[in-house]
Formats: C-alpha cells, sequence, structure tokens
C-alpha cells in the first residue's frame, strides 16, 4: 500500500505523538516508511511543513531537512507537472462536484473570479495529493490518504475537504490515529507506571 500524508497529519505526528516516543520508535517507522516509499510526502506538503509553526515538523522529523536523505529517498514526490488519469472529466468534476455550492451563491463569484480561486485550488497541496493518488490508483496501488481533515468541515471555504472529494473520486482516507491502528509494522499502547519505576500494561 501507498501512503498519502498531509500537512496537519505530520504536524500531529510531531506535536502530540512524538512526545511521547521515548525510546524513537516512531520516529524511525516514519522515517523507514518515508524512506522505501510506502509513505509519500509531496513536494507541496514539505513546503507547508518548512514554514508550518516555525518548521517544526521539519525540526522534529530531522530527516525531512537532511539533503542526503532526501536525495536517496527521492523526497519530496514532485507533483507540478502531474495531471489526473483524465483531465477533462476532473475539471467537470472539480466545477460541480467538488464545489460547495451554497459558499459560491453567498460569495457572489463572477464567473473570472471562480476561475481564479479554481487555478489556486487546483495548485494547493490538497488537490496535488488527490491527483497524485489517482495516478497511482490508475498503476494498479492500493491508496490511502492519511488526512485529519473531516469530511463535514468546511469552514466557509469555496471547494470541499479532502475527505469528501476523495469519496468522490473512490480513494481510501484514514485519519492519523486510524493510520496507525491498522498498520501491523507499530504498535501503540500506554502503560502505568508503578511507584518503583516499572510499568505494566493495563
Amino acid at each position: 500500500m501507498k501512503v498519502v500524508i498531509d500537512t496537519n497529519s505530520l504536524l500531529a505526528l510531531v506535536r502530540y505523538y512524538l512526545s511521547f516516543d521515548k525510546n524513537g520508535v516512531l520516529f524511525q517507522f516514519f522515517k523507514m516508511k518515508i524512506e522505501t516509499g510506502q509513505i509519500i510526502v509531496i513536494d507541496k506538503v514539505l513546503d507547508e511543513c518548512a514554514y508550518l509553526s516555525r518548521g517544526i515538523v521539519v525540526s522534529t522529523l530531522n530527516y525531512l531537512k537532511d539533503k542526503d536523505f532526501l536525495k536517496s529517498a527521492k523526497v519530496p514526490f514532485k507533483t507540478e507537472s502531474l495531471l489526473a488519469p483524465s483531465p477533462a472529466k476532473f475539471l467537470r468534476q472539480v466545477e460541480n462536484q467538488f464545489v460547495n455550492v451554497s459558499t459560491r451563491k453567498q460569495k457572489k463569484l463572477t464567473d473570472a473570479e471562480f476561475e481564479n480561486q479554481k487555478t489556486s485550488f487546483l495548485s494547493n497541496a490538497d488537490m496535488r495529493q488527490i491527483i497524485l493518488c489517482l495516478n497511482l490508483q490508475q498503476q494498479g496501488e492500493n491508496v490511502l490518504l492519511v488526512t485529519e481533515e473531516t469530511e463535514s468541515s468546511n469552514d466557509n471555504k469555496l471547494f470541499k475537504k479532502i475527505p469528501a472529494i476523495c469519496k468522490e473520486l473512490s480513494i481510501d482516507t484514514s485519519s492519523l490515529p486510524q493510520f496507525l491502528l491498522m498498520d501491523a509494522g507499530i504498535d501503540i499502547g500506554f502503560q502505568e507506571r508503578r511507584g518503583d519505576g516499572t510499568s505494566h500494561s493495563q
């Protein structure tokens, strides 16, 4: 399976999970998965990680700024010239199925304003990841897009969120916790610390 991971999932990883990763198991797990191409970090996501929250993702997952690692692992995945498998059909879907119709009416956008926002939307990290997933599926890969977004949240934005669009395109999505639970390579559990400094599972 190929796993495409978004910026907010990587941010959640370093903020909320790695602080409990005392032995570096999770840190190394992600490094190995990224290095072997099982987890894909695209160019737009790595760019966002470099400045989001003062670059906490790349400073914590320091291999994401190690030039030798990036070169050998072929990270990030370049998506600038990547096209959807059926470009004309995909554009129709963007204009009709992926739009929050009520938001478009509320904003009273002209055709020119809508085209500008559509162009911007097509080049952002979310859509680059989705287009990559479509290409991987066409190549016969099982694909999972890991995102912290939910289908219902749209923040009054013109276009739908990742899970809603992926549902239309039959792309599987998962939150970071769901992904960690389903992957046989990692086991996350909590232990109660005893008074003598030892711990035991609940």
